[in-house]
């Protein structure tokens, strides 16, 4: 109860930033990925030149000629965009968050725009959690440990271990201990057919920061939301 005591603090502290970042991402979102602001260049038209009457015939014969023997290609459309293979988010898969600090970006994934992975912990000691999408061009990951987690239970403020990071940037951000962020499972549900799965339903909470490995900056999640599939038999 202490810990949703401080959450609640905190988000009153943290509301002028979100306020500020969604009005950030509307006027993000008003630029189209496709646009072109550059400006168009005409092309240069070529030099007309009359045509002889004697040529005139010649070239109506070659031009019907052509129309006729030819048919105008198909155009091929492009493929449109799947989801990724073997994502392991399931049908229902979601991940909804916002980050702030050295990463600040608004998440709202679906089954079908991020990977979700999951792994029993050694020694039986709870799961641990991988979600990972698109952001601007980037691939953010988020990596949850839980190691009081137990397959088919629900449960509440569940001490929990995060890492953030930016796919190739070679920066990691994560919590040094289990005393800042902890998990909330709010079911976990048998999926007909598949032995030891489950669809699992939960939210992160985390109190303070993600500092930078072997840096000095830092990145905030103060509410994670997801859904996901969780497979307790170790591979």
């Amino acid at each position: 109860m202490q810990r949703r005591a401080i959450l609640v603090r905190m988000r009153g502290k943290t509301n002028q930033s979100h306020h500020f970042f969604s009005i950030f991402l509307t006027q993000l979102s008003s630029i189209g990925l496709n646009s072109d602001h550059r400006s168009a260049i005409p092309l240069h038209q070529s030099e007309k030149k009359p045509v002889s009457a004697q040529k005139l015939p010649l070239l109506g014969l070659l031009l019907f000629s052509t129309l006729g023997a030819s048919e105008p290609a198909a155009v091929e459309q492009p493929a449109p965009p799947t989801a990724h293979a073997g994502s392991g988010c399931g049908e229902n898969g979601t991940l909804l968050t916002a980050t702030f600090g050295s990463v600040e970006t608004a998440v709202s994934w679906s089954g079908s725009q991020m990977i979700c992975e999951s792994m029993p912990r050694p020694n039986g000691e709870g799961v641990r959690l991988r979600f990972a999408g698109d952001i601007a061009g980037e691939k953010l990951a988020i990596i949850i440990a839980i190691p009081g987690m137990q397959a088919g239970e629900a449960a509440d403020e569940l001490p929990s271990n995060v890492t953030a990071t930016v796919e190739g940037s070679g920066r990691f951000f994560s919590t040094p201990d289990l005393d800042s962020c902890w998990t909330d499972v709010a079911r976990q549900t048998a999926l007909p057919g598949a032995q030891d799965s489950y669809e699992v339903s939960g939210t992160l909470y985390c109190i303070t920061p993600l500092g930078e490995v072997n840096g000095d900056a830092a990145v905030s999640i103060p509410e994670l939301s997801f859904i996901t599939i969780v497979g307790w038999k170790s591979k």
